[in-house]
């Protein structure tokens, strides 16, 4: 294993020293050359280098230069750690807390004050992401949410109404029910027929295959994780305690594994082996194989490109009490920020200071098809918009319920977690407790020897921080 590991890394290390290395070159005619790695390509890459030829054409003493990087998290941390990163760099926000506390960045907020940019100008769930331990380590660049996206052409072939989805998780559950469509053989013969339809011995006997159906908690499967916040769980107290096997996150895990109790588990995997790739038109959603489904802001893109003529909307996914718990979704930011050991760390932020003006940032999130993280947009921002539910992302983005990724430095190992024990409660190899009572157990462990390491290193840390030069 410890072989393994040293190829990867070298790998790494000269795979980011082929491709990714900045320029020696640091001025271009008087100019100071910024250099800005970013992970987006095709249309999204596209964008941004809009905004950056509308910086260096407006003055004359920097120009950025862009360069797309694949493994953009791995390779920042390996260039940051040789001293040679980037001015700028492009992260998600989830990668904030643990390149924070391995020194990979440096803290922004002297230089937010002296400009004056403050968390009161953005949309406070997207501010916080960006947050760590009582500092600023970014600016978000394209925030997105999480909304239901119902196909209504499938609404109107089960008799209901298209233009109003479920309000709640048991009134999903029943639009699921109506929604799938399954095929059973009976005397002989192979008959199709709504899951309702349905004797119940072959219900029990789970003796049909899935043509259809109207949601699954596991497509795509990308927070699966996190389902515990439509159930007002949580993951974790916010200091120092894991909440893996608290009883929001028990219900959303129960809820994941009705699936495989009422659909059956052969039933399920048969059809999900089915499915095509998520960028094709092969997508269960886009081919109509699945009715419902939790997506981002960028859905629509791949609507666009792979099923033009889908009849969709899109609306808060419900949750298991929306008296409580309305408006629900998870927020999640690309973000710009400045790599410790920057050469040129005042004109990197020059360059995000002026991705943080108004123009700049809607010019960019529409080029993306995303929204402003400013709280304030301009009057036509959502007419010029072309997801014609771009209001959806953005009121859910403001919404008290929107939540955000742990802010952990583990996080990605405390994900690893959730993840299997999910696939254990959908595989029926183990209940929710069980499976979450195990997370707790190993993640708790993990987390205290992480917090002990912190405690040793804080006070050296925040001081360190406090201190930085940030002119």
């Amino acid at each position: 294993m410890h072989v393994i590991r040293t190829v990867v890394v070298a790998g790494l290390i000269a795979a980011c020293g082929i491709s990714c290395a900045p320029r020696s070159s640091e001025s271009n005619g008087g100019r100071t050359i910024v250099h800005y790695w970013e992970k987006w390509t095709g249309f999204e890459a596209e964008a941004m280098q809009a905004v950056i030829d509308d910086f260096n054409a407006s003055q004359d003493r920097i120009e950025v230069r862009m360069l797309s990087v694949g493994l953009i998290d791995q390779k920042l941390l390996l260039a940051a750690a040789g001293g040679n990163p980037p001015d700028v760099a492009g992260l998600w926000s989830q990668n904030i807390p643990d390149f924070a506390e391995k020194g990979a960045l440096i803290p922004l907020d002297g230089r937010l004050k002296v400009a004056g940019i403050t968390g009161d100008l953005y949309i406070p769930v997207i501010w916080q992401l960006c947050q760590h331990r009582g500092f600023t380590w970014g600016l978000p660049s394209a925030p997105a949410t999480l909304a239901l996206h119902w196909n209504k052409r499938l609404f109107r072939d089960a008799g209901l109404d298209p233009d109003r989805p479920p309000s709640s998780l048991a009134e999903l559950e029943l639009f699921t029910e109506q929604l799938t469509v399954v095929e059973v053989n009976r005397n002989g013969k192979r008959v199709r027929l709504r899951y309702p339809e349905l004797t119940p011995s072959e219900q029990a006997g789970k003796e049909f295959d899935i043509i259809q159906i109207g949601h699954l908690p596991q497509e795509p499967g990308w927070w699966m994780e996190q389902w515990c916040w439509w159930f007002g769980g949580e993951l974790w107290d916010g200091e120092r305690t894991i909440t893996a096997s608290s009883p929001g996150v028990q219900a959303a895990y129960r809820w994941v594994g009705s699936y495989a109790e009422k659909y059956g588990v052969d039933n399920l995997r048969k059809f999900g082996a089915a499915s095509g790739n998520f960028a094709s038109p092969q997508n269960p959603f886009l081919d109509g194989r699945v009715a419902m489904t939790l997506q981002g802001t960028w859905m629509n893109n791949f609507i666009q490109k792979y099923a033009p003529h889908l009849e969709w909307n899109a609306a808060p996914f419900p949750s298991s009490d929306p008296v409580r718990y309305p408006n629900v979704t998870i927020a999640e930011s690309d973000v710009l920020v400045i790599p410790r050991g920057a050469k040129h760390p005042d004109e990197a932020f020059e360059f995000i200071k002026y991705v943080h003006t108004r123009p700049a940032l809607e010019k960019l999130n529409l080029g993306q098809r995303k929204f402003s993280p400013l709280l304030e947009y301009s009057d036509d921002f959502v007419k010029r918009h072309p997801n014609p539910a771009i209001e959806v992302f953005i009121e859910l983005a403001k919404s008290p319920q929107a939540r955000r990724t742990p802010q952990l430095a583990m996080w990605f190992e405390y994900k690893s977690e959730l993840l299997v024990a999910a696939d254990r409660v959908l595989a029926k190899s183990a209940g929710a407790a069980e499976a979450l009572d195990d997370v707790q157990e190993r993640v708790s462990w993990k987390f205290a020897r992480v917090m002990r390491r912190w405690d040793a290193v804080q006070d050296k840390r925040l001081e360190e921080w406090r201190t930085h030069d940030t002119r």
